[in-house]
Order: structure tokens, then C-alpha cells, then sequence
């Protein structure tokens, strides 16, 4: 379900939902979410809501297209977790870089994508994702 759009971004909201990966596997989230897309960030965020308290999950990707299917970027591997107590964690980093090699991955999307990294890891917090400022 769409929460808000503006012109670059969309804040929706799931619970329970089917995803489809590129391969085809698919696979159904365990609780409810926020997802937050932009056109002008290279990730996406996914607030987990648990018993517990909000996680993030941070997935580094291409700004998102919408056509008449649906919702689409393309996810780079690298992801950045942010834990209910403040702790942020790289992951993926070997999975990125087989990637890399295996896809021809530019040196300038190898830069944007850790430059965002960066700004996740160091800089991120959410007033600043959401009051919609590209990097």
C-alpha cells in the first residue's frame, strides 16, 4: 500500500508480502514494514517493525522506476543494516564484489554506490533522507 509520493520519492507500506526476484525465487516478508524509495538515492530503506523495536535494512540499488508492472531498481548486493540499538553493519561485501567482477560493473557506479555506503554508515539519519535532498 502507497503512503505518500512526491515527485521523487514513494513511501509505501507491507506485511506479509510476495517478492520476486530477478532469478524468479520468491519469498514472502515476515512482518510489517516501511519502504522508502527515491529517485535520486542510489538504496532504498525498509523500516522492520518488530516486538522489539524498528530495524532498518538498506539495500543499495539503482533509483526506482514505476511503470504499468511494477515498482523496479536494481539491487547492487551491498546492504547496509541498521540495528534496533543504533548499530550499523555492512553486508554482502564479497557478494558485491563477485558481482563486480562478473557484471562489469563501471568505476563510476562503483563510486556512487560507495559514496552512498558512506553516507549510510556515517550520515544517515532519517530527517535527512526524508526531508528529500539528494546527495
Amino acid at each position: 500500500m502507497v503512503l505518500k509520493t512526491t515527485e521523487n520519492a514513494i513511501i509505501g507500506v507491507n506485511d506479509h508480502t510476495l517478492v520476486t526476484e530477478s532469478d524468479g525465487r520468491r519469498w514472502v516478508t515476515r512482518e510489517p514494514a516501511i519502504v522508502y524509495f527515491h529517485k535520486k538515492y542510489w538504496f532504498n530503506i525498509i523500516a522492520m517493525i518488530r516486538d522489539n523495536g524498528i530495524s532498518y535494512y538498506c539495500n543499495m540499488a539503482s533509483p526506482y522506476y514505476l511503470d504499468e508492472e511494477a515498482l523496479k531498481y536494481i539491487d547492487y548486493d551491498l546492504d547496509v543494516k541498521i540495528f534496533t540499538d543504533g548499530e550499523k553493519r555492512l553486508l554482502d561485501v564479497e557478494e558485491y564484489e563477485r558481482h563486480k567482477r562478473k557484471m562489469n560493473y563501471s568505476d563510476d557506479l562503483d563510486y556512487i554506490l560507495k559514496e552512498h555506503v558512506k553516507f549510510l554508515l556515517i550520515g544517515l539519519t532519517m530527517d535527512v533522507v526524508l526531508s528529500q535532498k539528494p546527495m
